[in-house]
Formats: C-alpha cells, structure tokens, sequence
C-alpha cells in the first residue's frame, strides 16, 4: 500500500468517526496523521453545519490545528467529563489491544482517554494485526537515569531504542520527557509487560492501551468498516 492509498483509507476512516460527534459533546481529539483528516472534517462541519462541540486534546499540535477552525478547545483539568475521545492507534489486534504512541503523545493521549466515557479509534486496515509488537512499543521515560532504564531493558530482552529526531536530538514529549521504543516484534503476554514497565522507576507511561478501546473504524479499500469491542 502506497502512501496516498493509506492516506485516502485514513481520510475516510476520519470521516466517518466525524459523524459521531453532535453538538454540545465534549470531544477527546487525539494525535496523529489520521486525526489530522478527522479535525479537519470537524472543522468542515463546524464552518458549513454549524456544528458545536468542546475539545480536549492530547498534543499542542491538534490544539492548533482544531483552534485554527475555531473549534473551542479547553483543559482536561478545566472539565467534568468527556463524551467520547477520538483518535489514532499504531496496531490494534483482534482483542481489541493496542499500541500508541508513534507521534509521542501516549501520556496525554492515556490521560484523556481514561477520562473519556467512550474511546474510538480511527485507523487505516494495515494497523489491523494478529498480534502487536511489530510496531516499536513506545514508553515515556523521565530524562534524569534514562541511560540506566535503557540498561534495564535491554537487559531484560525489550530492544530499546532511545528516538531520536532527524538532528540526532532526544525526542521531546509535550511533558519534556523522552520516548524510549522497544523493538520486540512480537508481544505475546501485552499485560504481563505493562505491569513490567509501569512498575520501572523512570518510567512515565508505557503505549499499551489493553482493552480500552470501545469501538475501532477501520479505513478499507471498500470503504470504512466498525469494530466493536465485544469485552466493553
């Protein structure tokens, strides 16, 4: 799949989750390539439907792109509640398990999401997998002792790489911590791992989002398809 396919699959995907937000919500706005099309749409709705809604955001970067359309984005410690968090995942698995993170927003993007009284996760077909762990696991770390958590996981097998940006400089998260990627290719007991890194002193947060998520849409060549998570 080319890179214009995968983007038609996620402007689509975007599209469609669009239509689950009605006017007076309170609106989760996630991070990533494909809720870039999603706040676009919003923003279309917005200008030509007269929609009406509230967002959190999990980045600086969505701020200012739903702010751009006008779309009034407050605090997740200004508000009482989220209706429903839209946003991307990097792989999802038949158990509804997923691994986020690629754009180095997973705090935030945890934070709202456990806030949120549904979670919706828009994704093209190639983030659908038998098992996660293909895409490199992200885990936040604090900068002080990184060095020595990474020692940590490598000895215990995890394939840590600390990312880096196209300077060679740490990858910043909006928190001013780093992003540590494991590279195991296959995670078989994804619950035993989240106990493992969370328990790691230096450790912020982990990108395993294990049944969380209540519905996924999926962008397909035939068009958007919905997974619902039968557990939630």
């Amino acid at each position: 799949m080319d890179k214009a396919q995968q983007d038609a699959l996620k402007k689509a995907a975007g599209i469609e989750a669009a239509k689950i937000v009605k006017n007076g919500m309170m609106v989760g706005l996630g991070t990533g390539s494909t809720v870039r099309f999603l706040v676009d749409e919003l923003g279309r709705r917005v200008k030509e439907e007269g929609l009406s809604f509230t967002g959190v955001t999990t980045s600086r970067r969505t701020q200012e792109q739903a702010e751009g359309y006008g779309i009034k984005i407050l605090d997740i410690n200004e508000v009482d509640h989220i209706d429903v968090t839209i946003d991307g995942s990097d792989e999802v698995d038949k158990n509804f398990n997923g691994i986020k993170g690629g754009g180095a927003a997973l705090l935030w993007e945890k934070i709202v999401a456990i806030n949120s009284d549904r979670i919706v996760w828009i994704v093209d077909a190639s983030k659908v997998v038998d098992t996660i762990g293909k895409f490199p696991l992200p885990v936040e770390v604090i900068p002080f002792g990184s060095a020595q958590v990474i020692r940590k996981f490598e000895k215990r097998g995890y394939k840590p790489v600390l990312r880096l940006d196209a300077d060679g400089k740490e990858v910043r998260t909006d928190e001013n911590n780093f992003v540590v990627d494991l590279h195991m290719e296959r995670i078989e007991h994804p619950q035993e791992l989240a106990k493992d890194l969370i328990e790691t002193v230096g450790v912020v947060e982990h990108g395993l989002f294990l049944n969380m998520v209540d519905t996924v849409i999926v962008g397909d060549p035939n068009g958007p398809r919905t997974l619902t998570n039968p557990n939630k």
